[in-house]
């Protein structure tokens, strides 16, 4: 086939192809001038993901994952937000809409999940890729209708938003409180029973009344030392009573020393008196008198040294045993003061603890009631849906251009 044959072709089918080309635009064209207007009301949310939490002090760990704005498209979707959206507007007690819903479904289902399902079918959401803005879209025949349920959307969405965050804090604090009065109840029986043994025993301060009482064991200690070996000493010496005159208290004793230097000055002269009188003599035989009487003084005065010697030992081993018996007793009563410190310091660690989970459970508590109580969300509306002026579709100026390139093939 040559060029100019194939142009005559053309040319012998150019009145078919216009007409065809001309009769799918007007068609394309009537239908769309037909088809009922759709308006789209869009609405935007702003997601804060950035600024701390009010309560806990610092920015949640979930914000930040990668997941957290796709989760969020998908409460906006969600059927419990258009369930929210329906009774927000109150359609399910519009008598159209309840006619509409019984010709549907012929009365069965609930109409708030029927109509939820309605306008699930019209939403479109979409986030933003450079932000954390998502887009509220919805379409309808009444552009007042549309923009209403865009924005109804928007404010439901953040309901639900705070509702999925305080729902679980007031789960928890109803827990956390009754922990708090269980944890509670465990301190004060603690603290009950610390009181209730150290008025039992009547000690308030252990290390105090510990460490007086070891400080009088120490002493009786000490003064149970000296007194044996006080005792020790007038004993040895009375067993050497015998040769008492190389005792030291006796060889000490200054009138045992002048009844000493007397017998010796008086012997001096009675020899004298020996060599010179005689023994005879009456001189002679009183100075032999006086000597006699001298050396049964000393002895009387050794003697008295002896004896106090021995009752020196008697009195050191009766107080000995008395503070022997006093040791032991104040022994006995250190051994049970440490008994009762340590009753004392296991009952004191139980308060403690309590305390310590009793303190810790009390301000986890009141953090979590906190959150129960809270009103605020990160989800704010940026810019609300205002009702729009021209329709979305159906799109004439499109059909048509597509519509031409479909005719012309």
């Amino acid at each position: 086939m040559t060029l100019q044959q194939f142009l005559l072709i053309l040319q012998a089918r150019a009145r078919l192809a216009i007409y065809t080309l001309l009769a799918t635009v007007l068609t394309t064209l009537v239908v769309s001038l037909l088809l009922p207007k759709q308006y789209t009301a869009s609405t935007a949310v702003v997601i804060d993901v950035k600024s701390p939490d009010p309560i806990a002090g610092m920015v949640l760990p979930g914000m930040i994952s990668p997941g957290y704005m796709a989760t969020q498209v998908d409460i906006i979707n969600s059927n419990r937000v258009a369930q929210r959206v329906v009774r927000q507007l109150r359609m399910d007690q519009s008598p159209v809409i309840r006619e509409q819903w019984q010709e549907a479904t012929e009365g069965k289902g609930d109409i708030t999940v029927w109509l939820a399902d309605l306008l699930q079918k019209k939403l479109d959401v979409q986030p933003s890729r450079e932000s954390n803005v998502i887009n509220i879209n919805f379409s309808g025949a009444d552009p007042a209708f549309a923009a209403a349920v865009a924005n109804a959307f928007a404010q439901s969405y953040i309901d639900v938003n705070l509702e999925l965050k305080v729902e679980p804090a007031r789960q928890n604090a109803a827990w956390f409180q009754e922990q708090t009065r269980l944890l509670r109840d465990k301190l004060e029986a603690a603290q009950a029973a610390l009181s209730s043994y150290q008025q039992k025993t009547g000690i308030v301060r252990t290390d105090d009344h510990l460490s007086h009482e070891m400080a009088k064991l120490n002493d009786l200690s000490a003064q149970l030392t000296v007194v044996q070996a006080q005792t020790a000493d007038s004993h040895s010496k009375g067993k050497s009573a015998g040769g008492s005159d190389t005792l030291v208290e006796v060889m000490q004793n200054p009138l045992i020393s002048g009844l000493k230097a007397d017998i010796a000055r008086l012997e001096a002269k009675l020899q004298e008196s020996n060599i010179n009188l005689g023994k005879n003599h009456p001189q002679t035989r009183r100075a032999e008198s006086e000597l006699a009487s001298l050396k049964g003084k000393l002895a009387s005065e050794t003697q008295k040294v002896s004896a106090s010697l021995n009752t020196s030992y008697e009195v050191g081993k009766q107080k000995e045993k008395e503070l022997l018996d006093a040791l032991e007793a104040q022994k006995a009563l250190v051994l049970s003061l440490n008994r009762e410190r340590d009753e004392i310091s296991v009952l004191q660690r139980d308060v403690e603890s309590a305390q310590r989970a009793f303190e810790g459970v009390s301000q986890r508590s009141a953090l979590t009631r906190l959150e129960s109580l809270s009103v605020q969300t990160n989800a704010v509306v940026l810019n609300p849906a205002a009702e729009p002026t021209q329709h979305s579709k159906p799109k004439i100026l499109l059909n048509v251009l597509v519509s031409i390139f479909l005719g012309t093939l």
